[in-house]
């Protein structure tokens, strides 16, 4: 028999009976659908992470959180700044922060207020759209001048009917004490450390006197180079390790990079376990079409018979139902494929991330399904072709 006549006689056979190989396809496809899903997720999910990363600082940026030892909870702003002093760095940033209350007219809101030293702007990469800086002259003399984000100033001014573009020169209260705001932050949105645009900005000096806190517990450093980052995280915990006698827990260092290779390995962890779980649905799927195969193998014994008592040899009923299960299989993993990227576009919709679903990984879902049936498709394909042609005549 040619391989064209056992195709299209496979076929014919696959689409007569049109409600069993939809059923049969169905486990399959649901399979494909979510491996393709879930690997969309997974695009999704390192591209929001890596957009939440960055918004941490620029990459040649790294970030020193104290925790403390014993009575030592923080560093002094002059030994933070000292940190400056070290090879390859070429910007500090100490930061004090605690929750607020600001408040404007009638309207009060709760917000971060973070005390900063002019190099906050470089280090952190956070310029103004409106007004200016805090400047040195506001460390020195302690200026009660703020800088305000974009989301506290439409919640501070929308009841107030004033536009928060309009926020430069207004004064606000903090904690009961007069700002003049002097400046309106860009918009950062969200980071993983809070929103950057609920907070306010005031000189680190200022809010030492008015908050009562004498040190920091962050500090921001940018590097000369991405590539002497390591070289300068390990100068920076060698400070921090004589300063706090040995105590490495007192402290943390973190980079970007760092911070990209942890969040991605929790990501692509969890990804890879539901994947797992999409292969068995694949391998469910493969059992039941070996299943309806060996009821349609039971059910066309006479068909069976005739052929082989026709001249058909083994090898040709065994194509046959081998390329029955192909085309059953495969279908289903065309079908998952297609639903599976309406998924991936549906996700990307849902969390505001772009998705991208690889064209390899299409290809080997699609040869995955195949395999599959080719797999399951074999113990009933056998058995079809191993009948005898007498004993296949004779079955009612």
């Amino acid at each position: 028999m040619k391989i064209t006549q056992g195709l299209i006689m496979a076929v014919k056979s696959v689409l007569s009976n049109k409600l069993r190989t939809i059923l049969s396809m169905l486990g399959i496809l649901i399979g494909v659908a979510t491996v393709i899903a879930l690997v969309a997720m997974g695009k999704a999910s390192s591209n929001e992470v890596a957009g939440q990363v960055s918004t941490l600082g620029s990459p040649d940026s790294l970030s020193v959180t104290i925790t403390g030892r014993g009575t030592v909870t923080s560093l002094s702003v002059d030994e933070a700044l000292k940190l400056g002093e070290l090879s390859n760095v070429i910007g500090v940033a100490p930061i004090t922060s605690t929750n607020g209350y600001a408040k404007y007219g009638r309207t009060q809101v709760s917000v971060t207020v973070e005390g900063i030293t002019p190099e906050y702007e470089e280090v952190k990469d956070f310029s103004v759209q409106d007004g200016r800086y805090i400047a040195a002259p506001d460390i020195n003399n302690k200026t009660k001048a703020a800088l305000i984000g974009t989301q506290t100033a439409q919640d501070l001014f929308e009841d107030e009917r004033v536009d928060p573009e309009d926020a430069v020169g207004r004064k606000i209260t903090i904690n009961g004490y007069i700002f003049t705001i002097v400046g309106l932050l860009e918009s950062k949105g969200d980071s993983l450390t809070g929103s950057n645009d609920e907070k306010i900005l005031i000189p680190i000096s200022t809010a030492q006197k008015i908050f009562q806190v004498s040190g920091v517990t962050t500090i921001n450093m940018k590097v000369t180079d991405t590539k002497l980052m390591g070289s300068v995280v390990s100068s920076v915990e060698a400070e921090l390790y004589e300063k706090f006698r040995g105590n490495e827990n007192a402290y943390r260092v973190l980079n970007q990079e760092e911070a990209m290779k942890t969040l991605n390995s929790v990501n692509e962890t969890m990804n890879r376990q539901l994947i797992y779980v999409a292969a068995i649905s694949l391998i469910v799927g493969g059992i039941g079409i070996m299943n309806i195969m060996l009821v349609s193998v039971t059910e066309r014994t006479r068909e069976i018979g005739i052929r082989k008592s026709l001249g058909a040899k083994k090898r040709d009923i065994l194509f046959q139902f081998l390329v029955e299960a192909v085309v059953i299989s495969g279908l289903g993993g065309m079908l998952g494929i297609i639903i599976g990227n309406i998924a991936s576009y549906i996700i990307g919709e849902v969390m505001k991330t772009p998705t991208e679903v690889p064209m390899n990984t299409m290809l080997l879902s699609f040869g995955f399904s195949a395999f599959v049936g080719v797999v399951f498709g074999y113990l009933p394909a056998n058995k079809a072709a191993s009948l005898r042609p007498v004993d296949a005549l004779r079955h009612d």
